[in-house]
């Protein structure tokens, strides 16, 4: 009991205060109304003051008057005091202290006067009230209550049955069953009943069943019969039996529980009257079995979906019906109602929410609403909730709809007034629902339309303190959307309306949270329900019959199929779809113009689809051999691009995802942005492009839609908008270009590393030409505003983003273009002046104004040294100037608007088109050929501007503080081989670039030595360049080829359009160019001696390629030849050598390689078409030394990449030679350095006035050499004697033709020296150019060998003419041991390396020079003479000594074939670096055998034999001097023999083999 512990004051002090203070704390206890605590306030207060008088602590008498007073505060009182007695009873009546226990009895016998017996008697023991006086016998009473017990709780009380008394019992129910319209109430009901039960002794039990069973009759009458009940029952438990006894006589199967009797179990458990615990454990059946049940149902749904997808055999197709027939046997004897489900069902209809609840969830999700009548009921009740609220926010303008009737039920749930009531019972009610709202479409609208109207009052509402609230309503309507609305969707029969009703919803979400919404629906959605699971199965099964079907010819039908398939389970139709285009690539076309059904939600479904399908991580997105893209990849591109043109899908989440593969480092998708670009706004990036097409490329946007792509670039003006909108609104532009633009080198050293070259190169391109596509797409659709605003300043883009220069300038150059030309818009408008010059004032002016900043920005993207060549103003107009800018292609403006005459033309004679169509399309195109021919006048203008532009800044362009090599080499490395692989355009516009510089007569640009660094080199470009950048390297090789054919093809364009031109002087004088002064220009014959020098060298380069074996080189050189095919080859020998190199490789790539096969042949047919237009060496170029000149000159600058340009006054040629050595130096970055010797041999300089020295042995060393490495070759060729004979027949052929030619010389014939000499440099640039390539381990083609056989016939005739300052003698002692050193070289070493030659070259270039500077033409008459009469007496001398070279030959022949046994492996390795491959060379047959000039040959030897012995005689004072000590000069010939050595050792084996083939 609690304790109220009293104050000890109290008791002390009791007559004086402390009485009055218990008795005043008494009342306000009582007067407190604490829901019952009082009492127990109360019961502690009189506890303390009873068990103070058991103790002793006050006398009985004072406390029993206390007691006695405060019987008057409350009724209760006496009962409260006897609770009191009886806990105190209990307690004293266990002590041992007999005086405590008086004392209790005394207390309780002084408050009998004021406390009942009767109570007493009721809570106190029998031993107490026996020695209270109040019983007589406490024995006699024990057996009197067991006696009333056992009357009470044990003897049964019978009462009459209804078959005893029915009277009783009728009387009953025709008192139920009276009409209650009147003023009948239940209470007089009540008491007529109670009257029947008396009088005809009923059973009470019996007349509440009957009461129910009236009930249930007349369930209408529900508070009448409540309220009785309620007044009639006190024991809720009994009641509950009673229902459970009646639904328990319908459990047995085959009957059925009337709906009536759930009826009045609802109402009960709605008035609370019964408990559903109570109730609930009487309904059938049991928790456990609904559950088996739920699982059974899943398990065969999920067999049912096996059945569909899987394919079976006719036998199981019989053993499969029986066993449906035996289970339909077995559902013939229906089982009992589900009774829970049915009271659910009437709970639902009578608005009982929360106990409804509580039954669905003792139940599987979803399994109670997968019943039709309970979905019903419950989206019933929804109805009812929602129905204020849309009426208010969610009824279309101008729809009426139907008002419901509220429930008068009080309990059910209240209808929602706002948004934030939904909270309450709605989205619950929703959830239980789940994917059975489809039985209720138009609630499924209702509630969308609710969620479009919290949408825009979601976007509109900005206060904060309403955010939150907000945000969780937004969460519910996501929620609801995932696991209700689509759902449902997906059971409803092909219903569009909805879709697009859902749509209207869904559109206003952001894409991330629909594509998460798709992706639920799609993966998890399906397996959680037996309906949904059969739904899946059927409409796979579905789609896989369309889609067997779907042809070209049946879209149609097929189309609408997939889009009533489409309307209820899109996610699951478009997986299906796009796994068999993943397959079958031809069914896109089909399958696109299928999709025209569709509702707007199908196609963001069918978006989401294609980028899960892209993002699948269990697929490659590489073919097994890892080198090209997986088919099904570009399948999905392909079908991406088709899709999104055609209809009108969001692009955001494509562009998001593309964007994020690029963050991450990965390029494979790039392919999928390239298509949609592509297909949506008609931009084509191709490779293969015709002429016709790149010429249209070059004009106005107009211009480029009509010719330059292959397809019509009609209608995609909407689609390209679509496409700008999403870019913009997502802010995903100038990402996408900087991560492309990144992303180009983090294909190579990031993405590359494991990666086979091949699909690395394909990625690069992909990469690099998605850049330029987008880029372009950006440029012509974006606004002036949009594009300035979003693109940043040069400087920022290169050193912020790190964006390659060559990508950051093509972004940038729009822009400029924009801007220079609203400039000029500006200025033209601020002074009114129409005439052309002011016009173009203005112009230069705008240009000034917006490109200033630019030549400051890009200081930044180069060091400082860079700028002492190039003006930033000329890098700047480098890059940001287009081929629009600088020609105008007029042939494709007239081309277009020819066919658009020929179209009207068409359209007019055709008499099958209707008028009103005719008068269309002749309007569509008179107004295209308008606007072509004013945008070519347009451009016509333009480029006029453009041009004087150019013209006022040339001057200042080039400021050559070093050397016009290095100029010329900045040019190239930073200009035009970045640009010229970028695009094809830019390919065209780099070659022009080019031309118009050299037409301006640009100060300090040299032309020659501009064209001869990009023709003498091309081995190592095009070994670095990726599939794509071949074409367009081969496309600028070919426009750089057109302009030096034009030359080359006829005096008078030569003369027009080079002579006097600052690019083609060949001696740059100290005071500055002066065009009057022949002598410095390159005469017509020997720019056609150039023209051929670069033939030959593209020959040698392509021949090296396609000798490597490596699949980068011969791909790439085959691609580069077929773009020059127009212009190359030229020269028969150098196409036979081309095409016999080209066979061998169609023959051995043929199983090998199939890609290069096919390349290969191609090239080859088109080659030997082009043999017809090929002309024999002696017409490309007079190799007959021409008439002697008056003028000396040089053509340093012209044919070698590493030429020296001399001037007149010594100190200007001092200045030029030391440019010259840092020329050679910077011509090295295309070559590898053998060594150190031949670096340093290579630099050769003549500073000391004998320049004629120098130039003669220069000469004859190349002879020299070029005849002992011929005896050389004869020694190391595994020949056999045939061959050994042919070729001192063939040595004899060459000495007479030498001496023929040697007898024309004494006859007095002149020949001019600069022409000599120029043709001796180009013969030595060539060997040594064959030299380098043999010692780089690459073997010297046949082409090259034939090449330099007809050029040495002309330097015998040379070196006579011009060798006379040395006596041979000194030479010829030291010759024979020279040779064996010679040879021993040889054979231990491959031959000498590129790099040494190139060096070479320029010494070579540079003697002559020298020569020319010293020596009158007096003197050099006397010197020619003089050596035609050494040239004499050296042939003897050669003659004998070759004999004796003829056994050493042998011998070394002998050798070599024991080796080539011994290891073939390492011979052949050997072989092929040294030339002397002879399977090679018999598959490669040398041009030069085709040669008719026999005579020349016979002088060639002599002049070879003569040479030997001065080249041997040099080398031994060499070697006598030691290496450290020797001369320039001596080091420089040293360098020319190796040189040559190489050439001739290989000429003489192709020769050979060919013979011996």
């Amino acid at each position: 009991m609690a304790t109220l512990i009293l104050p000890g004051e109290w008791i002390k002090n009791w007559e004086k205060s402390g009485k009055h203070e218990f008795v005043q704390l008494c009342k306000e206890l009582t007067e407190k109304t604490d829901h019952g605590n009082e009492t127990k306030d109360i019961q502690a207060a009189l506890y303390e003051v009873c068990s103070q008088v058991v103790q002793g602590n006050l006398k009985i008498d004072l406390v029993s008057a206390v007691l006695g007073e405060m019987m008057e505060l409350r009724d209760d009182l006496p009962s409260i005091l006897a609770d009191v007695f009886c806990i105190l009873d209990l307690e004293t009546g266990a002590l041992e202290e007999k005086n405590k226990r008086d004392h209790y009895t005394h207390l309780v016998g002084a408050c009998l006067s004021f406390v009942p017996e009767a109570i007493l008697k009721e809570r106190l023991d029998p031993e107490t009230l026996e020695s209270l006086g109040l019983i007589k016998q406490a024995h006699q009473f024990n057996q009197k209550i067991v006696k009333i017990k056992t009357k009470l709780f044990y003897k049964q009380q019978k009462f009459n049955l209804l078959r005893e008394e029915n009277e009783g019992y009728a009387k009953l129910i025709t008192e139920l069953g009276q009409d209650l319209s009147g003023n009948i109430t239940s209470n007089l009901v009540l008491e007529s009943i109670k009257s029947l039960i008396g009088c005809f002794n009923l059973d009470p039990n019996r007349v509440l069943d009957i009461i129910l069973e009236v009930y249930e009759s007349r369930s209408e009458q529900d508070e009448f019969f409540l309220s009785l009940i309620k007044s009639y029952m006190c024991e809720p438990i009994t009641l509950c039996h009673i229902l459970g006894f009646k639904f328990k006589f319908y459990q047995e199967p085959n009957e059925e529980t009337p709906k009536s009797l759930y009826h009045i179990a609802a109402a009960l458990l709605n008035y609370k009257l019964i408990e559903l615990e109570d109730l609930y454990v009487h309904l059938m059946p049991v928790d456990a079995t609904i559950v088996e049940e739920h699982k059974r149902e899943i398990s065969e749904a999920k067999q049912i979906a096996r059945k569909l997808v899987t394919v079976v055999l006719p036998s199981e197709k019989s053993e499969d019906k029986e066993k449906e027939k035996e289970k339909e046997e077995e559902k013939n004897e229906k089982p009992p109602d589900n009774q829970k489900l049915g009271l659910l069902e009437a709970l639902l209809r009578i608005g009982d929410w929360h106990h409804a609840q509580s039954i669905m969830d003792q139940m599987p999700s979803f399994y109670a609403t997968s019943h039709k009548a309970i979905a019903l009921a419950l989206c019933q009740l929804v109805h009812l909730t929602v129905e204020p609220l849309y009426r208010r926010a969610g009824v279309p303008k101008g729809a009426k709809g139907c008002a419901l009737q509220p429930l008068k039920n009080k309990r059910a749930p209240q209808p929602t007034e706002s948004f934030e009531d939904l909270r309450k019972d709605t989205f619950s009610m929703l959830c239980y629902l789940g994917p059975h709202l489809s039985h209720d479409p138009i609630l499924f609208a209702k509630i969308v339309r609710l969620g479009k109207s919290f949408m825009k009052e979601y976007q509109t509402d900005g206060r904060p303190e309403v955010k939150d609230k907000m945000e969780i309503l937004l969460s519910c309507f996501l929620s609801i959307a995932d696991q209700v609305l689509l759902p449902s969707l997906s059971l409803m029969e092909c219903n569009a309306c909805m879709s697009e009703e859902l749509w209207g919803l869904f559109k206003l979400f952001p894409y991330q949270h629909r594509y998460r919404l798709y992706g639920q629906w799609k993966n998890e959605t399906y397996s959680g329900h037996p309906l949904l699971v059969k739904v899946k199965a059927q409409t796979v099964e579905r789609a896989r019959y369309i889609m067997k079907r779907l042809t070209k010819e049946n879209i149609k039908q097929s189309g609408r199929q997939i889009g009533k398939l489409s309307h209820s389970n899109p996610t699951i139709l478009f997986d299906y779809m796009l796994s068999q285009i993943q397959w079958y690539d031809n069914l896109i076309v089909p399958v696109v113009d299928s999709l025209k059904y569709l509702t707007s939600l199908n196609y963001d479904v069918l978006a989401y689809c294609i980028i899960e399908a892209l993002a699948n991580p269990e697929k490659e997105k590489m073919k097994h051999d890892d080198t090209t893209l997986s088919l099904w990849l570009q399948s999905l591109a392909s079908l991406c691009g088709a899709v999104f043109r055609k209809y009108p899908i969001e692009l955001a989440g494509l562009l998001q995802y593309v964007t994020n593969q690029l963050k991450a480092g990965k390029s494979f998708d790039l392919l999928i942005l390239k298509e949609v670009v592509q297909k949506m706004a008609g931009i084509e990036i191709t490779d293969e492009m015709t002429s016709e097409q790149l010429e249209a490329m070059t004009g106005g946007e107009q211009l480029k839609a009509e010719g330059g792509y292959f397809g019509q670039i009609r209608n995609t003006k909407k689609s390209s908008q679509r496409l700008k909108d999403a870019l913009l609104d997502h802010e995903l532009a100038l990402p996408l270009c900087l991560l492309m633009a990144q992303q180009r080198n983090g294909v190579v050293f990031l993405e590359g590393g494991e990666k086979h070259l091949k699909l690395v190169g394909h990625l690069y391109d992909q990469c690099h030409d998605t850049l330029v596509q987008f880029g372009g797409f950006l440029a012509s659709n974006l606004s002036t505003e949009d594009y300035i605003k979003r693109v940043p300043s040069i400087d920022i883009l290169c050193n912020q983003f790190h964006t390659p220069h060559d990508a950051a300038f093509f972004l940038s150059r729009p822009m400029y273009a924009h801007q220079i030309l609203s400039k000029y818009e500006e200025l033209k408008k601020a002074e009114k002046g129409n005439r052309q010059q002011q016009k173009v004032t203005k112009y230069v002016a705008a240009c000034e104004q917006v490109m200033t900043p630019v030549h400051e920005a890009v200081m930044s993207l180069h060091p400082a040294r860079v700028w002492d060549d190039l003006r930033p103003q000329f890098y700047a107009t480098f890059w940001s100037l287009t081929m629009y800018d600088l020609a105008v292609p007029h042939a494709a403006y007239e081309r277009e608007v020819n066919k658009l005459k020929a179209q009207i033309k068409a359209i007019e004679e055709n008499s099958e088109i209707p008028l009103n169509k005719k008068k269309k399309e002749k309007e569509r195109c008179t107004a295209l050929q308008e606007k072509l021919q004013e945008e070519e006048k347009k451009q016509m203008e333009h480029v006029q501007r453009v041009l004087h532009r150019l013209k006022l800044e040339k001057d200042s362009w080039l400021l050559t503080k070093s050397t016009k090599n290095e100029t010329i080499t900045k040019f190239l490395q930073l200009c035009l081989f970045p640009r010229c692989i970028f695009s094809s355009i830019d390919a065209v516009y780099c070659a022009r670039f080019v031309e118009l510089v050299h037409q301006q007569k640009t100060p300090n640009f040299c032309t020659l030595l501009c064209y001869d660094r990009v023709f003498s080199a091309i081995i190592y470009t095009v070994a670095s360049c990726t599939e794509n950048e071949s074409h367009r390297y081969g496309r600028f090789l070919c426009c750089m080829l057109e302009t030096v054919t034009r030359w080359h093809s006829n005096r008078a364009v030569y003369e027009k359009e080079c002579v006097n031109y600052p690019g083609f002087l060949t001696i740059f004088r100290a005071a500055g160019f002066d065009g009057g002064n022949k002598a410095d220009q390159l005469d017509y014959e020997n720019f056609r001696h150039v023209v051929h020098k670069w033939h030959y060298m593209l020959t040698k380069a392509s021949v090296h390629c396609l000798e490597t074996g490596d699949y980068t080189h011969i791909r790439n050189i085959l691609i580069v030849l077929t773009k020059i095919l127009p212009c190359y080859p030229k020269v028969l020998n150098l196409g036979q050598a081309l095409e016999c190199r080209v066979h061998k490789i169609c023959l051995e790539e043929k199983d090998k390689r199939p890609d290069l096969y096919a390349l290969a042949m191609g090239y080859s047919g088109r080659l030997k078409s082009q043999k017809v237009h090929m002309v024999p060496e002696n017409e490309f170029h007079h190799k007959d030394q021409p008439a002697r000149s008056a003028t000396p000159a040089s053509q340093q600058n012209g044919p070698g990449s590493t030429g020296k340009l001399t001037a007149n006054t010594s100190k200007t040629e001092e200045g030029g030679f030391e440019d010259g050595d840092r020329v050679k130096d910077k011509s090295q970055g295309t070559t590898k350095p053998v060594n150190k010797a031949n670096s340093t041999a290579a630099k050769v300089t003549t500073s000391n006035g004998n320049g004629a020295l120098n130039s003669t042995k220069a000469v004859k060393d190349d002879k020299e050499k070029s005849g002992k490495e011929k005896k050389e070759k004869k020694e190391k060729t595994p020949g056999s004697t045939p061959e050994t004979k042919t070729e001192n027949r063939r040595e004899k052929q060459r000495d007479e033709r030498a001496g023929k030619e040697e007898r024309l010389l004494r006859e007095g014939k002149e020949k001019t020296p600069k022409a000599d000499r120029e043709k001796v440099k180009l013969d030595e640039k060539s060997g040594k150019d064959d030299k380098a390539k043999a010692g780089n381990g690459e073997p010297v083609e046949p082409a090259r060998d034939a090449v330099k056989e007809s050029k040495n016939k002309e330097k015998g005739d040379r070196n006579a003419a011009t060798a006379t300052l040395k006596s041979p003698n000194p030479r010829s002692d030291s010759a024979e041991s020279e040779r064996d050193h010679k040879r021993r070289k040889l054979d231990s070493h491959s031959s000498p390396s590129h790099s040494s030659s190139v060096k070479d070259s320029s010494n070579e270039l540079k003697d002559p020079t020298t020569k020319q500077i010293n020596f009158n033409s007096v003197a050099r008459s006397k010197s020619r003479e003089r050596e035609v009469e050494k040239k004499d007496t050296e042939s003897v001398q050669g003659r004998s000594k070759e004999k004796k070279e003829e056994k050493e030959r042998k011998e070394r022949k002998r050798d070599h074939g024991v080796n080539d046994r011994e290891a073939s492996q390492e011979s052949k390795r050997r072989k092929d670096e040294n030339g002397t491959n002879s399977s090679k060379n018999s598959q490669s047959a040398s041009p030069s055998c085709d040669s008719p000039l026999t005579p020349e040959k016979e002088k060639t030897k002599r002049s070879k034999s003569s040479s030997k012995e001065k080249a041997e005689s040099v080398k031994a004072e060499r070697t006598s001097s030691g290496g450290k000590k020797e001369s320039r000069h001596e080091k420089s010939e040293k360098k020319e023999k190796r040189d040559s050595a190489g050439g001739k050792e290989e000429k003489k084996h192709h020769k050979s083999s060919d013979k011996h083939r």
